[in-house]
């Protein structure tokens, strides 16, 4: 009788010992592999990729005017980023047979965009030193870069230029920089337009006039 009972005890542990294992381990060798996928870079953080098309603004073969030129330029996460690959873009050599407006050996310093749309693009002292003076060279230069990013940029309302971290009156005493600026298509033409004398003497802008001590 003794012995009946622990054989059916041993039994009945065996039964449990055998089902516990069933509810263990038999679902994990029918289950699918488990593979730990990494987590993709975020693209804030990293470098941003991928590019915009844009419109840059280069003097014209006469000279009498800018030209538009449709261009692939770095696409930038925020208003601000977006703004200062407008600007270096702008900076580049201008594909022949047009010209650069903008003096030699010009950089981007910084770039902010303020919360009412009015970016600041600080420059290089080049854009002073290097310009090669004259009221439509120093017209073409600003508006380059104003219209380069009021153009593609539609949540930027105006520009004001710095230069060299600071408020400055002009480039080359012809242009007052010392407020915002908006978009101005006056100056650009067509590929095949040509401006003639009059209409750029009549809208060649008064020099800035400095009050005398």
């Amino acid at each position: 009788m003794r012995r009946s009972l622990i054989v059916g005890l041993l039994g009945l542990m065996t039964a449990v010992l055998i089902g516990i294992a069933g509810v263990v381990f038999i679902p994990r060798w029918f289950a699918p592999a488990t593979v730990e996928v990494p987590r993709a870079a975020d693209p804030a953080a990293g470098e941003t990729t991928g590019r915009i098309r844009a419109s840059l603004f280069y003097v014209a073969e006469d000279g009498l005017r800018l030209t538009a030129v449709d261009a692939d330029v770095p696409y930038g996460a925020s208003p601000a980023d977006q703004a200062r690959s407008l600007v270096e873009a702008q900076l580049q050599p201008a594909p022949p047979p047009l010209a650069q407006s903008i003096a030699e050996g010009t950089k981007v310093r910084q770039v902010f965009v303020a919360e009412d749309g009015t970016a600041f693009v600080d420059l290089s002292k080049e854009a002073v030193a290097n310009h090669r003076g004259g009221s439509l060279d120093e017209l073409f230069a600003v508006y380059a870069i104003v219209n380069a990013v009021t153009v593609n940029l539609p949540a930027v309302k105006g520009v004001q230029i710095l230069v060299d971290g600071q408020e400055v009156e002009t480039l080359a005493g012809h242009v007052d920089l010392r407020h915002p600026l908006t978009r101005n298509m006056r100056w650009v033409g067509s590929a095949g337009a040509s401006a003639t004398t009059e209409e750029q003497a009549g809208a060649t802008p008064e020099p800035v006039k400095t009050p005398q001590p």
